[in-house]
């Protein structure tokens, strides 16, 4: 996700003048500030083990199950839209292909640590609700 982003900054179809973008953009940042809170001072893993403490089922993680990669695509793909361009719509593909793997990764794990994980799962959104 890093290298699909940093690509679309290198490639300047990141940021834009519209003010849709710019608010999709913010939007999304919101989402991952709050999700952050959230999720509190647990740390941020390189590889997807599941951490210590529990299952969070409040903030955003109370609707989607992903919400800081939710929040990431969401990001890079204001940019890929108002900058379209093969570069873009491959980096923004990077960035999405690269989301979702860490999304099946992480959830395969977490089921094994959390049982309960799957139950939570039934009754949410992967990354947009009534969507996926």
């Amino acid at each position: 996700m890093v290298g699909g982003l940093l690509g679309l900054l290198a490639i300047q179809a990141v940021f834009s003048t519209s003010i849709l973008v710019i608010g999709v953009q913010i939007a999304s940042v919101v989402l991952l500030v709050w999700a952050r809170i959230t999720f509190g001072w647990r740390s941020f893993h390189v590889v997807a083990n599941p951490t210590v403490g529990g299952l969070i089922r409040t903030g955003p993680y109370k609707y989607i199950r992903h919400p800081i990669y939710t929040s990431v695509c969401l990001f890079s793909w204001a940019g890929v839209v108002v900058h379209w361009s093969a570069e873009a719509w491959l980096l923004g593909i990077v960035v999405l292909a690269s989301a979702l793997a860490r999304m099946f990764a992480e959830e395969r794990l977490v089921v094994v640590r959390y049982p309960e994980y799957a139950d939570y799962a039934a009754h949410t959104w992967r990354m947009i609700p009534y969507v996926y």
